[in-house]
């Protein structure tokens, strides 16, 4: 159970913590109808509703015992930020102890036969305890882990926001408008399988068909391979999709840049991946993320191809080009990009370039946060 300071002395209980049956055995617990629990439960997650005032098929009594005692995520967003295109955007989110995280809504129209998409990038933990080179929120350190609350919370912001104005593609005619949510990625702040409890019942609590009802298939966990994690994923009933970030292809070059790989060296980390998939029969992508002159040659991609190709059809490679963050990484160029990849499809192995995304409003991972805690550490000027 997860309690939020509020302004005052009191403590309020966020309800996005809970399952539906927790949230029955706590009203429960307060002398109240347990079957309210699914009513509220709807309107929070079908609904979509921010105030217990709303909720009008709940006794007054309730409602105001609501108002008093519960509260329905209370995070304060302090920037909000539109790509240019208004294909991505970004928030920076307060939460109740002053912690900063950061959420990323990416919206795709439809391609083909494919339907359009609003994808939620959500973060797991305020900071990252793994130290990534490359990425912002690995150079800022770990403050905590986010409750089971403040992960669903992220993914419901957008949600209302879609509902509120369906979106569209500009400049696409015909094309039909999006207005809820189809899938969530776990690739924002933080090491989701460090927080495994919270993410898991953050997971379980949008999957629910009595609530957000957003299937497990459209759910994506990205780990920087925490092998005894991802072992205990393999075996959850919750179909959810792994990434692993993966970013070199040897053991040495892996050390350089991501610290996690001296404790769960490529070996041991293949070895985790190979019974995952002998235990789900799902794909696992490999998020490689390009780094000019670094690990982003032919040769690199030969390497990162003996390491795939013994798992077949499922392994795939999502190439990211880096984005500029403090680290003095450079983005490589399309000619060597196209070259990486091709070496990968002569032998096999499935692979996609992630499209930049959200680059004029510093749409990676920690950049918001850490430009926001910048500007605030500025020293006021006198007008």
């Amino acid at each position: 159970m997860t309690e939020t300071q509020t302004t005052d002395t009191h403590k309020k209980i966020d309800l996005l913590t809970f399952t539906l049956l927790e949230l029955k055995q706590w009203l429960t617990e307060q002398g109240e109808a347990g079957f309210r629990a699914k009513q509220i439960y709807q309107w929070i997650y079908q609904q979509l509703v921010t105030d217990f005032a709303a909720m009008s098929n709940l006794p007054l009594s309730l409602r105001q015992r609501l108002e008093e005692e519960a509260c329905i995520g209370p995070a304060i967003v302090r920037s909000e930020q539109h790509s240019k295109d208004d294909r991505t955007r970004k928030i920076l989110l307060e939460l109740a102890d002053g912690r900063l995280i950061e959420s990323v809504l990416m919206l795709y129209p439809p391609l083909g036969e494919s339907s359009a998409r609003a994808t939620v990038c959500v973060s797991s933990q305020a900071g990252c305890a793994f130290g990534c080179t490359f990425c912002a929120t690995g150079q800022m350190g770990f403050d905590r882990h986010l409750s089971a609350g403040e992960i669903v919370g992220q993914v419901l912001y957008f949600a209302r926001q879609l509902r509120t104005a369906p979106w569209s593609a500009p400049g696409l005619p015909g094309s039909k408008t999006i207005d809820h949510i189809t899938n969530i990625v776990l690739m924002g702040m933080g090491e989701p399988l460090h927080n495994y409890d919270n993410v898991l019942q953050a997971l379980r609590i949008l999957n629910s068909g009595e609530g957000f009802n957003l299937g497990a298939r459209h759910m994506t966990i990205s780990t920087v391979g925490v092998v005894p994690a991802i072992r205990k994923l393999s075996q959850e009933p919750l179909q959810v999709n792994l990434a692993i970030s993966l970013h070199a292809p040897t053991d040495e070059l892996r050390g350089q840049t991501m610290p996690v790989n001296r404790k769960y060296p490529l070996q041991e980390l293949f070895s985790a991946c190979n019974d995952y998939i002998a235990e789900t029969g799902r794909q696992v992508t490999f998020e490689y993320v390009l780094l000019s002159d670094v690990n982003d040659t032919p040769a690199h991609a030969q390497q990162l191809a003996d390491l795939l190709v013994p798992l077949k059809q499922f392994a795939h490679v999502n190439c990211i080009p880096v984005n500029a963050t403090a680290a003095s990484y450079r983005t490589p160029g399309p000619d060597a990009i196209r070259a990486f990849r091709n070496v990968l499809f002569e032998r096999g192995v499935s692979n996609s370039v992630r499209a930049e995304r959200g680059d004029d409003i510093a749409a990676a991972c920690g950049q918001l946060r850490t430009r926001f805690e910048e500007k605030r550490k500025l020293p006021v000027v006198a007008q």
